[in-house]
């Protein structure tokens, strides 16, 4: 019989019978228990009544003490429990003998671990004064010996701490040197952070960089704008303001000046831009901290507050051509090879694919059964592949005229965020459920290569020459992989530099001598790298 069914077996005794007889069994030995167990019957009023014989209550109460394995340890607590049983015997009581019996072996137990803790205690007590004793004779004093204020406090000598403290104050200050002599080195010869663009009042969304001269920099916005970076400087060239939503998505033409972007008011538009880069200003040497930097910092340190705009930059704010056949949020776009066609991806589900000149349907691309993430098209041939959060990415082909392919690939269990084509036969998808994995266009029915990471992967992107995935992360971490799963760098991320909320997208731009590799996220801002990719590949 539990403590509980013993407790549930008094619930007929009153709220304040059965507190009196708690609060004062604490402090009483068993015999006490049981005077007061029986005083508590006769004050409930409850009437007595005689027992049966002595003998046989006593032959099974042997028996139920077998059955709970209580141990007699000596002689002595063997007659103190028979006293204590024949106590109870010669008290009359309505309860059954049975139930007597089970209260008797549990005040009994309880009697017994009370005993053990003293005895603990004492034990304790004799420990903590040898060492003091000891710390006396090694020449530490000791304060506070008062078990019952309970501290118990240890003084070394003056000398003794002024020795530690030296100590660990030249252990610590050239570990720090060694290490940052370290960092320093690594970090010139593998990557570093150039410039920051910073001018959104809100997170950006997408990061592209043109394919034609001249070079720039463009980002799109959720303060409804999309804007033209100067890469050299950091300076804003130019600032696209035709959107009435969240621009989530701008990629640039393959040959001329004119960009095309998605926004959450359920359109796509087309603009022209005409730039004039500035002179490039010398770069500023930046103490810069590894690839493999564990240092991070709290959202804390840094402002929230707004962030105001750069206020002499040109605007445009009309379209060339607007592309309407959505009904909902344009989450991507993208050209076709020549440039003469576009593909837009949205939460309708459906990916539509229009003619630019003339701004019409061609195709309307279905059988998502969610919200589309993201779409890309190939360098070179007529391939788009489209990413959903039914966690699947679909591969179409437009190169035959007279047919129009799909293909449906079940390779991740979360949302699919962004499926990119390499200039060979490879695809390479990113998903929330932490991984990334590449494929073969000759052979997808499984990835030759799958990455593991520690966070949700965003828009992706893969460097044209070496083959480099850069992988931006919902923990504000960037890190490079290589086509086979191997990881090359992690970029920097410490007190001064790197991002500091959700990084959302990666562009590279591999032809630009000063940065070619950028990143954005909710931090308002863009950022720059050089990494050096031979320096990288080298430490593989």
């Amino acid at each position: 019989m539990s403590l509980i069914s013993f407790t549930l077996s008094m619930s007929s005794f009153s709220s304040k019978t059965i507190f009196r007889i708690i609060f004062r069994f604490i402090s009483l030995p068993t015999e006490g228990l049981l005077s007061l167990y029986s005083q508590q019957h006769s004050e409930a009023g409850m009437p007595v009544e005689s027992g049966s014989s002595a003998a046989a209550r006593q032959a099974k109460q042997k028996r139920k003490s077998h059955s709970l394995s209580i141990r007699r340890t000596n002689s002595t607590e063997q007659d103190r429990s028979g006293l204590q049983r024949d106590m109870i015997e010669g008290q009359d009581s309505k309860l059954p003998l049975s139930l007597r019996s089970n209260l008797l072996d549990l005040f009994s137990q309880i009697e017994r671990e009370f005993e053990n803790l003293y005895i603990e205690n004492l034990e304790l007590r004799r420990e903590i004064d040898t060492l003091n004793d000891r710390l006396a004779a090694e020449g530490q004093t000791f304060e506070g010996a008062d078990l019952a204020k309970g501290a118990l406090k240890t003084k070394a000598s003056h000398s003794t701490s002024q020795l530690s403290q030296k100590l660990k104050t030249t252990y610590k200050a050239s570990t720090s040197k060694i290490v940052s002599s370290f960092k320093a080195t690594t970090s010139r010869a593998v990557c570093q952070l150039i410039r920051e663009y910073v001018g959104h009042r809100d997170g950006i969304w997408d990061i592209s960089v043109t394919r034609s001269q001249p070079v720039v920099l463009g980002t799109a916005s959720a303060d409804h704008t999309a804007m033209l970076w100067s890469i050299e400087t950091g300076k804003c060239l130019l600032k696209y303001m035709g959107h009435q939503g969240s621009v989530n998505s701008i990629k640039f033409h393959p040959t001329e000046q004119v960009a095309l972007t998605a926004s959450g008011d359920q359109t796509a538009h087309i603009w022209r831009y005409l730039v004039q880069l500035p002179t490039p200003q010398p770069v500023a040497d930046i103490s810069q901290t590894p690839c493999e930097d564990d240092v991070d910092f709290s959202d804390k340190d840094e402002a929230d507050g707004e962030v105001e705009g750069p206020n002499d930059c040109p605007s445009v704010r009309v379209p060339t051509t607007t592309l309407r056949s959505h009904q909902g949020v344009v989450i991507a776009a993208d050209w076709l090879v020549g440039g003469k066609q576009v593909v837009t991806a949205s939460w309708d589900r459906a990916a539509n694919l229009y003619d630019v000149e003339t701004s019409e349907l061609v195709h309307s691309l279905t059988g998502h059964d969610q919200e589309l993430t993201h779409c890309c098209t190939h360098p070179t041939q007529r391939l788009v592949v489209t990413s959903s959060r039914d966690t699947t990415f679909r591969l179409w082909d437009f190169r035959d005229p007279s047919i129009h392919s799909v293909n449906v690939f079940q390779g991740h269990t979360d949302t699919v965020t962004s499926a990119v084509f390499t200039v060979g036969d490879n695809v390479v998808s990113g998903s929330d459920d932490r991984t990334v994995k590449v494929w073969d266009l000759k052979n997808m029915r499984s990835p030759i290569a799958t990455i593991r990471t520690d966070s949700a992967v965003n828009r992706i992107s893969v460097s044209v020459n070496q083959k480099i995935i850069a992988l931006p992360h919902d923990n504000r971490q960037v890190r490079l992989f290589d086509m086979s799963g191997v990881r090359l760098a992690r970029l920097p991320r410490s007190n001064r530099q790197g991002h500091r909320r959700m990084v959302c997208c990666s562009a590279w731009c591999e032809d630009n001598t000063s940065c070619n590799l950028f990143t954005c996220g909710f931090d308002r801002q863009a950022i720059g790298w050089n990494i050096n990719i031979p320096a990288l590949l080298q430490e593989k």
